[in-house]
């Protein structure tokens, strides 16, 4: 099934919504003076989620696997996600962003502060657009360093695979880089916060 079967005339309105929140976050006001080190949003990518996966997670929530319900009881059809620098960084886009009168924030899933079980960190927010050309959309927003982005990566392949031979051992080990790559994160940010003491 495609996209325009499965979400029809709203396809239009999801595209309108995932470029309009592509264009606030170019507007993000980049400090590039000499010394700041390493920007804040280091790139973005996004997509509007395929007929096949929003079926099954809307199958695994209980709900019908129809557009209404894609459009009204999750908010991921729209998917946008912003590599930042360091942890810091996120928290301060993300509340640049929760100021944008644009964008209305519904529900903030901090797995930053609080990480999954499986050592999962990112910033979660849930979005509704509250004006322009993606009005009334639902959207979900994730930000996250780019070391955490390149371990989400390899872990989401693990998830969606059928077989995975050693998997409690692989679990096991992605959950300890997930711990040390916290921590890597945070001593960068210790290293760039001194750095920038010289200036």
């Amino acid at each position: 099934m495609t996209k325009e079967e499965f979400y029809g005339s709203h396809l239009e309105n999801l595209e309108a919504a995932r470029k309009q929140i592509l264009g606030i976050i170019e507007e993000y006001p980049e400090e590039r003076g000499e010394g700041e080190g390493l920007q804040a949003i280091m790139y973005c990518t996004s997509r509007i989620k395929s007929p096949e996966s929003m079926r099954k997670k809307l199958a695994l929530h209980g709900f019908p696997a129809d557009c209404e319900n894609a459009l009204t009881k999750m908010y991921d059809a729209v998917g946008v996600r912003v590599i930042c620098s360091f942890f810091d960084q996120v928290y301060q886009v993300a509340g640049w962003l929760e100021k944008r009168p644009e964008i209305e924030v519904v529900k903030i899933k901090d797995y930053i502060a609080y990480p999954k079980d499986n050592g999962y960190r990112s910033y979660h927010m849930l979005l509704k657009m509250a004006d322009g050309p993606g009005k009334g959309v639902r959207a979900e927003l994730q930000l996250r360093t780019i070391a955490i982005d390149f371990w989400a990566s390899l872990e989401h392949q693990m998830k969606y695979k059928q077989e995975v031979r050693h998997e409690s051992l692989i679990r096991g080990e992605l959950k300890r880089c997930a711990d040390e790559i916290a921590s890597i994160d945070l001593s960068m940010q210790t290293i760039r916060d001194l750095l920038a003491e010289d200036f």
